[in-house]
């Protein structure tokens, strides 16, 4: 296997193990998406993406619950695990990595301040979730495809999900 790029080496688990990986993203923007898509084969293990940057978005599109969103916000752990599943269950994928955060310059909060990201993966039985605190300006935050892709790795070498049929 290729590791030089964090992407050639989660292609290269996922059909190793004849696995799939769907995105739910907010705000990276698509950017996670693209860099899975930048490698060559990309369509055996990536069923789809999703930029869901509104909180309708999310509700119509992923399943996010209104109530959720309303009371801890679109930037929180809760949000990214039900974007997670509901890219899963959308794109019938094996495992999904979602990402929301907040990349600035304005929007922050004492709470959640510019930088916060959380990132979530997951399969069907089990979904982790990492929280950045990142002191960037709005592009190297937006830049957290990174971790993301780190995190999406780490599942796929990590979860050994079987194959129905």
């Amino acid at each position: 296997m290729n590791y030089y790029l964090l992407e050639v080496q989660l292609h290269d688990l996922l059909s190793a193990k004849k696995l799939t990986i769907a995105a739910a993203e907010s705000c990276t923007g698509g950017l996670v998406s693209d860099r899975i898509t930048n490698v060559a084969g990309a369509s055996e293990c990536f069923p789809g993406g999703i930029v869901a940057y509104s909180y309708e978005a999310k509700v119509n599109c992923l399943g996010v619950s209104w109530d959720v969103l309303n009371s801890v916000g679109a930037v929180s752990e809760e949000v990214v695990l039900q974007m997670a599943r509901g890219a899963r269950r959308l794109f019938s994928a094996d495992i999904a990595v979602s990402v929301s955060g907040v990349a600035g310059p304005s929007g922050g909060t004492a709470e959640k301040p510019v930088g916060t990201v959380f990132i979530a993966v997951g399969n069907k039985e089990k979904t982790e979730t990492l929280k950045l605190n990142l002191r960037f300006d709005r592009q190297r935050n937006i830049g957290t495809i990174h971790p993301a892709l780190h995190v999406a790795v780490a599942a796929a070498a990590q979860f050994d999900i079987p194959r129905c049929g």
